[in-house]
């Protein structure tokens, strides 16, 4: 019955209106007990759902914040970003069940997302545990055909993706922007990024994100790419985040004040990013995406510090280029393009 309370869900919640008993059955080839028995279930779940004689079934509110596999198909509007969809309540790494999802055959646009993620991949090679209920982790299986040179700049593709969700969900637009036109940057929110893979706010980190790739050996080609992102949502204060990270971190709720849907941020997210993708498809390069990408750039014609292993140096960020790489001028004037495999870049104060 999984896919039918996800069909049936969908339903109710594209309607916007009273929808009969019988236009489900025939539409989603059910029985009227099986339609009866879904909306049972969906009531204790906490939907609240009108029931009228002659009229049907109304959907008018849903729980406040649901990360079901029925809640998340039910919102999808992609192509096919999600559209095979794995979720979890507790998982380890979404992004270790996204590898096996590549070598078991899993289709390009497989996502896995989970409630409470235990061993996953956080800055600097620490863990990243979450909190059930607080997070927004997920993963996204890639199969891209391209250069593995070009896969670096996947991870700018979706920072993008998910800073612009972040600003809509902050506006109160989360969930609202299923075609997809780009948000202008609300200098109120001061949704960042931080090149190449933090999302910021107010100068705090709200989300990381962490794209790995497996290789066909004998090809030298890309099997697969995940990419996996982390969203602080609904951690209530700073006291819920480690001791190490409680002064650089924040959640949505934190900043918004209130709790946020989480399944309606993922389409949101998943949405931007198929529109995204697309764009970068066409030219292999970030051409035409960068200008979005650096209106939202924290720190550009802002001094940074570069964590080479060659040797540390400072100098002014200056955007990206087309290849997704940092534009960093020296003191005397040179300008080094930094690229994200290579190096950290930190700003002066503070976090960024």
């Amino acid at each position: 019955m999984k896919t039918d309370r996800a069909d049936i869900l969908a339903s109710l919640r594209n309607a916007g209106d009273y929808v009969s008993g019988q236009q489900l059955c025939e539409r989603l080839g059910v029985s009227r007990t099986a339609v009866w028995k879904v909306i049972k279930q969906l009531k204790e779940e906490g939907y609240r759902i009108e029931s009228v004689s002659n009229k049907g079934y109304l959907l008018v509110e849903s729980p406040e914040d649901v990360l079901s596999k029925e809640e998340i198909v039910s919102r999808l509007t992609t192509k096919w970003a999600g559209r095979k969809l794995y979720c979890y309540t507790e998982t380890g790494s979404t992004n270790n069940d996204a590898k096996r999802c590549g070598e078991e055959g899993d289709p390009h646009g497989t996502v896995v997302v989970a409630d409470i993620q235990n061993t996953g991949k956080g800055r600097r090679g620490r863990a990243w545990k979450t909190l059930p209920g607080a997070a927004l982790t997920f993963t996204i299986l890639l199969r891209p055909v391209f250069p593995a040179e070009r896969a670096s700049m996947i991870t700018l593709v979706m920072a993008l993706a998910v800073a612009e969700a972040v600003e809509a969900a902050l506006d109160g637009n989360i969930g609202d922007s299923a075609e997809k036109a780009a948000v202008g940057v609300n200098e109120d929110t001061a949704v960042r990024i931080k090149w190449p893979n933090d999302i910021i706010i107010n100068r705090k980190k709200v989300c990381g994100i962490l794209t790995e790739m497996t290789m066909t050996p004998e090809l030298d080609e890309i099997q697969y790419l995940v990419v996996g992102v982390g969203i602080n949502v609904n951690n209530e204060s700073p006291q819920e985040f480690e001791e190490e990270i409680r002064d650089t971190a924040t959640s949505l709720r934190i900043e918004k004040g209130c709790r946020l849907n989480r399944a309606a941020l993922l389409q949101d997210v998943l949405c931007r990013f198929e529109t995204h993708y697309q764009t970068f498809m066409e030219t292999l390069t970030m051409s035409g995406l960068r200008e979005a990408y650096q209106a939202r750039l924290q720190g550009l014609d802002g001094e940074v510090r570069v964590l080479d292993p060659a040797g540390e140096y400072t100098g002014v960020s200056r955007g990206i280029n087309d290849r997704g790489e940092l534009i960093v001028e020296r003191a005397d004037g040179e300008r080094v393009a930094v690229y994200a495999g290579e190096v950290s870049v930190r700003g002066l104060y503070g976090y960024v």
